[in-house]
């Protein structure tokens, strides 16, 4: 009996015994070998369509920091200040975020409202952390100044979609009750105007303790500083959402 030939492979003359046998595994083979040939062929594009298909890293949220003296670390190592400390803490338990620390030792808030628009260029931050003030109380400028100057960077902040954590400080008596109580009040009022967050006094859990300051009775020694970021992340990290 014979069947049709259809090709090299396809059913010929009936063989039997070895013959047939070789015959019909020579075919398997073929088979075998045209299917490798044919999934190598298709594994590189399979390969580039899977990389394409690939989510991409989202870029780390940004909180920035803008600063004096207290926030930039003044006579402590690069790591040992409040905001580096806090960082470390947000990269452990904050992933996708991140902390720039834009502080300057000596800066005022006429400084950071100067700086304010280049610097959410630059990094394009979700939270805005603005510590200024202390510089401008100690030089007894203008409240109104100082007010205007703060108004304009938590402006700027929210016109370019961040959330803002406003940090106040204190003046000693020594300047007036007057002064000293318009400080302060700067700003409970701005962030009520602006409806942002308020850490009222910095140094509140060390102003009584002289010996967590340096020698010059202003800025905050190494050891004090984990209480200066536990003091700020009370109103930090409701933000980091």
């Amino acid at each position: 009996m014979f069947f049709k030939k259809t090709g090299a492979c396809g059913p010929a003359r009936t063989r039997s015994g070895y013959a047939g046998l070789s015959r019909r595994m020579q075919c398997a083979i073929s088979w075998v070998a045209a299917a490798s040939l044919m999934l190598a062929a298709a594994l590189p594009a399979l390969a580039q369509t899977t990389a394409k298909a690939a989510p991409t890293a989202q870029p780390a949220r940004t909180v920035l920091v803008m600063g004096d003296s207290l926030s930039a670390g003044y006579g402590l190592a690069a790591s040992q200040g409040w905001v580096a400390l806090t960082a470390d803490r947000i990269a452990k338990t904050k992933p996708g975020w991140r902390v720039v620390n834009a502080s300057i030792s000596g800066e005022t808030t006429a400084g950071g409202a100067s700086r304010i628009d280049g610097e959410l260029k630059r990094n394009k931050p979700a939270v805005v952390v603005i510590e200024l003030g202390a510089n401008d109380g100690l030089r007894g400028l203008p409240l109104a100044q100082s007010r205007a100057n703060l108004d304009r960077m938590i402006r700027a902040s929210k016109g370019a979609g961040a959330k803002v954590l406003l940090i106040g400080m204190r003046m000693p008596p020594n300047l007036g009750r007057e002064y000293t109580q318009g400080f302060s009040d700067n700003y409970g009022a701005l962030a009520k105007e602006h409806g942002i967050a308020l850490l009222p006094f910095l140094l509140e859990p060390i102003a009584l303790d002289r010996a967590a300051f340096q020698d010059d009775n202003l800025h905050p020694i190494a050891s004090a500083q984990p209480k200066l970021r536990d003091h700020v992340w009370t109103q930090l990290a409701p933000l980091l959402r």
